[in-house]
């Protein structure tokens, strides 16, 4: 008989994408592994839907009025103490391997404790050499993409699949299964 890996599945929870996202893959992922999950931050509306083990107050990033990182209100509002108190105290010697969706209290303990971390995210598409950057850099948040959650391999999700390790974003099983009922066509015009 085939051994199943135990595997940790770390998620970000700050948004509502990456538990979303986890949605669709705990059960798939559980079907081929003995799972436990784990979750950093607190800042999502959507519910899971399985069993978390534990959650991590993780390392938050807070946003201005106009869209970019509040460096200020980060740094005050995050305890960076806890933060790698949580990443040394994670017993991670009955695992095989971590998936991680930008979580990077498991990501960082994987990498200081030599277990492989496979990163599955929108953030790794972002991060691709491949996938299309603005004019002006962002040389910050590019330097924090890559190194809040480290990995050993990554997978990414974009709207395009922009090289061979990015992927379509993942549709919830209940929306693919909708048949459409009826096409309405509105037309509008505006005056010049």
């Amino acid at each position: 008989m085939i051994k199943r890996p135990k595997v940790l599945y770390a998620i970000q929870g700050t948004g509502n994408g990456h538990i979303a996202r986890a949605r669709d893959l705990v059960p798939k992922f559980a079907h081929y592994a003995d799972l436990d999950v784990v979750i950093s931050g607190n800042h999502c509306e959507v519910e899971l839907g399985y069993p978390v083990m534990k959650s991590y107050q993780g390392l938050g990033f807070y946003f201005g009025k106009r869209g970019g990182i509040d460096w200020g209100k980060t740094l005050r509002k995050n305890n960076i103490r806890k933060f790698i108190k949580e990443i040394l105290s994670i017993d991670l010697t009955q695992y095989d391997y971590i998936i991680n969706d930008f979580e990077p209290v498991t990501a960082w303990a994987g990498k200081l404790k030599g277990l492989p971390v496979i990163n599955l995210s929108h953030q790794a598409a972002v991060i691709s050499r491949l996938s299309p950057k603005p004019s002006e850099k962002d040389r910050a948040g590019l330097t924090i993409l890559k190194h809040y959650a480290p990995s050993n391999i990554s997978f990414g999700f974009h709207f395009k699949c922009y090289d061979q390790k990015i992927y379509t974003p993942i549709i919830r099983d209940e929306i693919r299964a909708l048949k459409p009922r009826q096409i309405i066509t509105l037309r509008f015009t505006y005056p010049h």
